[in-house]
């Protein structure tokens, strides 16, 4: 018989949310619960595929503020896995470092976790009699400014072995550095499958060996977007490795954006949207999706849009709606109104933007004028939020440019909008 394993991480059960969705009280309620139903989904997932065990990469907790009633939960999820005969190996991440609760709970037997001595343990064998080991590292303090790879042992003699490392690798993008190394170092210590955690985007670094991230298997946010799931491996008597991946997430977060050139009617802009929202909706499965849409190209309405936000949000949720588990997290407005000049057919409006945009914005007086504002408003804010908002003084002038021509487009379109053609 093979050897299975699903492999996962950073779940941060019950992550304190940010998202915009929680003005919306019913998707608020589904955000809030998705990490959750994130592991009973995998366990769920575990014992139908009969696996041998699960991996956890790191990360099952969010920190200090982690409350007993997720503990219990937790708890749990772990004794659902034991009575389904499936060994569950645990290597703590930086967040779970930061928890008093992770040092006092006692887990059920079938869990191993491990400390930070790097010692292997045997998992189960192949019908041949080759044996599997599992190495993994656990950290105690929520920084690792330095590899934890010299930590590990030598691989097991005549065995599959799989390691199992919190790390940032290299860097990741919104993470930070935590244990660093390399993909050659790793393939290079001689474990056949390095089960990863720490970096919420799936990535499958190398094969033979195996060096997997899974990604965390429920987005929390619309900067967390696509389906999220979980690694399941299979172990050949060959001693050969197999990976698929499956999903698990009960909301998935997305970008969308919907293409409105030359759209020139209300009605138009809904079935475009329709049409984007419908196809993102079939390829999140059986899951939630929440959407962040963004409005763009060159149309006659985009007054209006500006004008009628409310109004926008409230068809496109309504749309969303009628779909099905499908919902708008928020609408941001990149649209432009055709400019044709000053001829004949041109409406008053266009002519009043092709003045602000050519004549006035570019001017030196007025962007003076502009900087003087801005400089008012940052001196009232913290020092961190000024250095965010501009950094230098490029990022001051593209802030600049962007305030006012969005400005401009707004108070345009609360002047009525080039045409009612809708």
């Amino acid at each position: 018989m093979p050897f299975r394993f699903l492999h996962t991480a950073d779940l941060h059960l019950d992550s304190p949310l940010s998202s915009l969705a929680l003005r919306n009280a019913d998707l608020g309620d589904l955000v809030r619960g998705a990490t959750r139903k994130a592991l009973s989904r995998i366990v769920d997932l575990a014992i139908v595929e009969t696996v041998d065990a699960v991996l956890i990469a790191g990360d099952l907790y969010d920190g200090a503020q982690t409350s007993m009633a997720t503990a219990l939960f937790l708890m749990g999820e772990m004794r659902r896995l034991e009575a389904a005969g499936i060994r569950v190996f645990l290597i703590r991440g930086n967040h779970d470092a930061q928890s008093q609760i992770t040092r006092e709970l006692t887990f059920p037997p079938n869990v191993h976790l491990f400390d930070g001595r790097g010692k292997p343990v045997r998992a189960g064998a192949l019908a041949n009699g080759r044996e599997i080991h599992v190495h993994g590292i656990s950290f105690a303090q929520p920084h690792a400014p330095t590899s934890l790879l010299p930590t590990f042992r030598a691989p097991v003699a005549d065995a599959v072995n799989i390691g199992m490392l919190h790390t940032s690798l290299a860097g990741g993008s919104r993470h930070d550095p935590y244990a660093p190394t390399s993909v050659a170092d790793l393939a290079a210590h001689g474990f056949d499958y390095w089960a990863l955690g720490h970096i919420h985007q799936r990535r499958v670094h190398q094969e033979r060996p195996w060096i997997v991230m899974p990604g965390n298997p429920q987005g929390r946010d619309i900067n967390e977007g696509g389906v999220k799931g979980v690694t399941i491996a299979t172990v050949g008597e060959d001693g050969v490795i197999t990976c698929e991946e499956r999903p698990v997430a009960v909301a998935v977060f997305q970008r969308l954006s919907v293409d409105l050139s030359k759209v020139e009617d209300w009605h138009g802009m809904l079935d475009r949207t329709e049409a984007v929202l419908s196809e993102a909706r079939g390829l999140a499965g059986g899951a939630h999706l929440v959407v962040r849409l963004t409005m763009a190209g060159t149309t006659a309405l985009a007054w209006r849009l500006r004008r009628d936000e409310d109004l926008l949000l409230a068809e496109v949720q309504n749309l969303a709606s009628s779909l099905g588990e499908c919902w708008i997290e928020a609408v941001e407005l990149a649209t432009a109104a055709p400019l044709t000049g000053a001829g004949a057919d041109a409406g008053p409006i266009t002519e009043l933007a092709g003045l602000i945009r050519e004549d006035v914005v570019t001017t030196h007086a007025y962007r003076a004028e502009l900087r003087e504002t801005l400089a008012d408003v940052l001196r009232q804010l913290p020092k961190e939020a000024r250095s965010l908002l501009a950094g230098d003084e490029a990022e001051e002038d593209a802030l600049l440019s962007a305030l006012a021509l969005d400005g401009s487009d707004i108070v345009l379109a609360r002047l009525g909008g080039e045409s009612e053609k809708a």
